[in-house]
């Protein structure tokens, strides 16, 4: 049973910010932003044509600045925010803006990655996500179950929940909290959990990881010292609610019941420098992605702490009389939490990892020379976790 082999793609210029398409489930689409200080930076859409194993891409420019982080709507496949660097009175700030992508951009109208002459679309300007006298913006996370129209921002140390409004034109600030203490504090990052009727974000900022409520803009949790060095990124588990992963500096990702935060429930150490991206699997969340500026994508499968710890549950009346003479077959032990793969084909630092909305076997992972690799879960894996 061969594994197809990893499609490569590269960007003329270097990157750090990819998401899927979160609103498209039938195509496999990534979006990906450049950080180039000299000519225009671009947004590509990269469409991966599964049969033929091909990319097609389209470009889109997105002249303000360099971009930091992008994210999609979760209704609306036309709309994405971006946080990019822009000049101001001699000091560099870190913007959000929501942008729409061309309508001629529907999917279909792609150029191969050869054809590289046609001209470039602009993005339409929605709105921005405030004034810079917030500070800079870390990141931007959709309501992950919503209509499109609410959006979290961190900026330096506030967190801010915004409505888009007409048609995404307008950003009304709905409510706001500041993290309070000594120094200068500032968010890394921020994710929207999708469990309880999505009221709670949680947050990264140095060390610890806080779990905010945006109904009362309160904090509900606080991991003081979740990890030795930086917190770089968060994800909740789909399919537990209490669940969350967070990785860091410290070369380690840990996983979290955030209603016992003492301890983690597990450390994976795979990396052996800073680990920048960690993504839970939509659908199994047994499988946990990890990316790090050691070059390597770790895939990992997390079964004892997964929404199926046995593997799927069967239930014995579903059994044929065949298969219910099997005894020695009904004490399996659980699955053991390894490492499934280690993908090596990124020569820089991998910033960002994440799975495909459309398939859920099928990730993509972005190192900061500009190269995409898109990658599936070993096939012996996927049959192993369906049948």
């Amino acid at each position: 049973m061969e594994d197809d082999a990893p499609v490569i793609y590269g960007l003329e210029f270097q990157a750090r910010a990819l998401t899927p398409q979160t609103a498209e489930t039938d195509a496999i689409r990534f979006l990906v932003g450049t950080q180039s200080l000299k000519y225009d930076n671009q947004i590509h859409i990269i469409d991966f044509d599964d049969e033929n194993n091909i990319i097609n891409k389209n470009v889109l420019l997105h002249q303000a600045g360099e971009i930091w982080h992008i994210s999609a709507s979760p209704a609306d496949k036309g709309v994405l925010a971006t946080c990019y660097n822009k000049t101001a009175d001699g000091k560099v700030v870190t913007c959000a803006a929501v942008w729409r992508m061309p309508a001629e951009l529907e999917p279909g109208g792609h150029e191969s990655p050869e054809d590289a002459a046609s001209p470039a679309h602009a993005l339409e300007l929605l709105c921005h996500l405030g004034p810079a006298a917030h500070g800079s913006t870390a990141c931007v996370a959709w309501e992950p179950a919503g209509d499109g129209k609410r959006v979290i921002s961190l900026a330096d140390n506030h967190i801010l929940l915004w409505d888009l409004q007409e048609s995404s034109s307008q950003a009304v600030l709905a409510s706001s909290a500041s993290l309070e203490g000594k120094g200068q504090l500032k968010f890394t990052t921020g994710r929207w959990s999708p469990h309880h009727n999505c009221t709670q974000v949680a947050t990264a900022n140095d060390t610890a990881v806080r779990g905010w409520d945006t109904r009362t803009m309160s904090q509900i949790y606080c991991i003081e010292s979740a990890h030795g060095q930086l917190v770089r990124d968060l994800d909740f588990n789909p399919n537990k609610q209490y669940y969350l992963a967070s990785c860091g500096d410290d070369c380690r990702v840990k996983f979290w019941d955030t209603r016992n935060v003492t301890e983690p429930v597990k450390t994976l150490e795979e990396h052996s420098h800073w680990v920048w991206s960690v993504r839970y699997n939509h659908s199994h969340d047994q499988l946990v992605l990890t990316g790090s500026s050691d070059g390597r994508v770790v895939l990992s499968n997390m079964a004892s702490i997964s929404s199926e710890p046995f593997g799927h549950l069967v239930d014995d009346d579903d059994l044929s009389d065949q298969e219910e003479r099997r005894p020695e077959e009904k004490n399996q032990e659980p699955p053991q939490d390894s490492v499934i793969a280690t993908y090596e084909e990124h020569e820089d630092s991998v910033y960002a990892v994440d799975w495909s909305s459309a398939d859920p076997w099928l990730f993509a992972s972005l190192s900061y020379d500009g190269r995409l690799v898109i990658n599936r879960v070993p096939r012996a894996l996927k049959y192993h976790i369906l049948l």
